[in-house]
C-alpha cells in the first residue's frame, strides 16, 4: 500500500457537476485515515453518473506521504469539510455527507455544525472511537515512535488498493482521538436521517464503533445494512455496488418527501 503509482488525480479534491433531475442534490464524500480520495472515487462516479454533484476533497495530510499526517491539526480535516460542504450548498438545494472510517467522524462532525442544511448521511464502517488502551499515552508515545504499523487496504477484493500510506503516524493518530472525541460529543445533537453501512468482518474496526453511533445519534430515522463480502474499505470492496445502490436509493427517498 502506499500512494505512489495511483491513477492520475485520484489521490487529489475531485469535482464533477451533477445532471438531470438529481442536478441539484450534492453529495460530499469524505475518506478515512491515511486513505485517500481514490477510496471513495467509484461510489463519487456513480453517484455522478446517476445525475448528482458530487465533491471528493484531499483531507489535509493525505495523499502525499505518511510524514505529512504528523504535521496537522484535526481542525484542519473538519475545516476542509466544512469548506467543501458550503460549496455545495452554493449550487444545489440538498446536501448529503457521506464518510468512510475516520471520514464518518468528520462527516458526523461537520452535519452536527451545519444544522439545518444536511439533508442526509451516509456512513460505512464509521469509527467513533479508539479502542485500544495504547490511545490513552499517545502523547507520550508520539514523541518517541513517529510511526506505527499501518491499518489500510483491509480489502477482501483481491489485487485492490486504497492508494493510503504503509505507516500509521503517531501524531496524526493523537490528532484522529482529538476529532473522534469532538465528533461523538455532538452525536445526539445530529438529527438528520442517517443510512450505515457496515461490514461483519472488519479487521480495523470493532462494532463497538457502529453500535456507539447507532446507540447515540439522535437521529429518528436511522438504518444499519450490513456487508457479509467486504472488509473495512467496503466502498473498493466485492459489496460497494450494494452500497452504491442503497446509498442513490436513501438519496432519491430523501429528497422525494
Amino acid at each position: 500500500m502506499a500512494t505512489e503509482g495511483a491513477p492520475a488525480g485520484w489521490l487529489n479534491d475531485y469535482y464533477r457537476r451533477g445532471h438531470g433531475k438529481l442536478e441539484k442534490v450534492g453529495v460530499l464524500l469524505l475518506h478515512g485515515f491515511t486513505g485517500s480520495p481514490a477510496s471513495m472515487r467509484p461510489w463519487a462516479e456513480y453517484l455522478s453518473d446517476s445525475g448528482c454533484t458530487v465533491r471528493v476533497p484531499q483531507i489535509p495530510g493525505h495523499g502525499t506521504r505518511w510524514q505529512d499526517l504528523n504535521t496537522v491539526k484535526w481542525k484542519e480535516w473538519t475545516e476542509k469539510s466544512a469548506h467543501e460542504f458550503n460549496a455545495l450548498r452554493n449550487e444545489c438545494s440538498h446536501v448529503l455527507i457521506f464518510g468512510l472510517s475516520m471520514g464518518g467522524a468528520n462527516a458526523l462532525y461537520t452535519a452536527a455544525h451545519q444544522p439545518g442544511q444536511v439533508t442526509g448521511i451516509v456512513l460505512v464502517n464509521p469509527m467513533i472511537h479508539i479502542k485500544d488502551l495504547a490511545i490513552h499515552f499517545i502523547d507520550l508515545i508520539k514523541h518517541i515512535v513517529p510511526k506505527r504499523p499501518p491499518v489500510g487496504d483491509d480489502i477482501k477484493k483481491p489485487s485492490t488498493t486504497e492508494w493510503g500510506y504503509d505507516a500509521l503516524p503517531a501524531k496524526g493518530v493523537a490528532q484522529l482521538n482529538r476529532l473522534l472525541k469532538a465528533s461523538r460529543a455532538v452525536l445526539p445533537a445530529i438529527s438528520v436521517p442517517t443510512l450505515l453501512f457496515h461490514s461483519s468482518e472488519d479487521h480495523v474496526l470493532p462494532v463497538s464503533n457502529t453500535e456507539i453511533i447507532m446507540n447515540e445519534i439522535g437521529s429518528a430515522r436511522k438504518e444499519r445494512i450490513e456487508l457479509h463480502n467486504s472488509y473495512h474499505v467496503a466502498t473498493l470492496d466485492f459489496d460497494n455496488e450494494k452500497i452504491f445502490k442503497h446509498s442513490l436509493e436513501f438519496i432519491e427517498s430523501l429528497i422525494a418527501q
